[in-house]
């Protein structure tokens, strides 16, 4: 009988050791870290992020398709149409929505969306909320080692992206979110080199955390040298994972954003500050039968008092302060 035991060597891993096996972030459990305190004493950040997308019909889905992307041969007139009806009418219901409420939206932008449609974007601006990079369109995923980042040419993609929309809405634009919340290994080190203070592409905390400055050591002078903070936007909790991906009703995401908002207040009780970050996109929450549920949201998280509203950049200075 051939022996088909593994060989010594296939367990040794240079990497490994106590917590994980990379070295991005520090590693610790949530409820050994030290306790948060949101300003005015609140016990849970609110982050709302409306994705605004670009999604081309000539998408080349390299290395895969993106979420939400299309899906149907090429001229998939359906899907695009479908995401386009977002950004000429699903967002102003969202707008109409959050304003009622007085929730205060972060908006994660496609760059690509300056040459695409400049008058969405100019109304955005002019509302004053804070506007972060949602990469250039929804086909240009960042991805792969190091050599394969440097062959796609990621960083000045990045570059680009980030000039452009700086450039079109006068905003500092200091936050990122990564199309399909995908990153290479490089993404990070790219990012604070840019300065970037902020993304939400690691879903997997509940609060935020800061990537290692040794491991990326930002040059850009608009970081100040400060390392890469990641703020988890929540993919269990996305309405595109919810409705589109898990076929739940609008009832049912409208009850599990409940349920986590609870439970989180709970927690911060004996816990700390907790973070409830929230991704909507205008094409599916903007929808005429939906947009009634996104409405019982935001009354039902306006309603409770231990709440703080928050932008990306905001949460980002209050943690700074509390870890520094």
């Amino acid at each position: 009988m051939t022996d088909k035991s593994l060989p010594e060597d296939y367990m040794q891993y240079p990497q490994r050791h106590y917590g994980m096996d990379h070295s991005f972030y520090p590693w610790s459990m949530l409820h050994q870290r030290k306790h948060m305190v949101w300003p005015q004493g609140k016990k849970l950040a609110l982050w709302l992020n409306i994705s605004v997308q670009f999604f081309p019909m000539d998408q080349k889905g390299k290395p895969y398709k993106v979420p939400g992307g299309m899906t149907m041969p090429y001229p998939d007139l359906r899907h695009y149409s479908l995401r386009d009806y977002g950004n000429r009418v699903g967002i102003f219901r969202l707008l109409q929505a959050v304003d009622q409420y007085g929730i205060k939206p972060t908006f994660a932008v496609n760059s690509r969306l300056v040459e695409q449609a400049p008058l969405l974007l100019h109304k955005l601006a002019e509302r004053g909320d804070e506007i972060l990079c949602h990469g250039w369109d929804m086909d240009s995923i960042h991805w792969g080692n190091s050599a394969q980042a440097e062959a796609n040419n990621e960083a000045a993609l990045i570059e680009k992206s980030l000039k452009l929309l700086r450039e079109f809405t006068g905003q500092a634009v200091t936050g990122w979110l990564s199309p399909a919340q995908n990153q290479s290994e490089n993404t990070a080190r790219y990012l604070a080199n840019n300065g970037i203070l902020y993304c939400g592409d690691w879903v997997n905390d509940d609060m935020p955390y800061f990537f290692n400055k040794e491991r990326f050591n930002p040059e850009h002078k608009g970081s100040q040298g400060k390392p890469l903070l990641n703020i988890p936007l929540s993919t269990e909790l996305d309405d595109q994972f919810i409705l589109q991906n898990n076929l739940h009703s609008e009832a049912s995401y409208l009850q599990q954003v409940c349920d986590a908002c609870d439970l989180l207040l709970a927690e911060a009780e004996q816990y700390g500050g907790r973070l409830l970050a929230l991704n909507i996109h205008p094409w599916l929450l903007g929808q005429p039968h939906r947009i009634a549920y996104f409405e019982q949201l935001l009354a039902y998280l306006s309603s409770k008092p231990d709440i703080w509203l928050a932008s990306g950049n905001e949460i980002y200075s209050a943690f700074s302060q509390q870890t520094a």
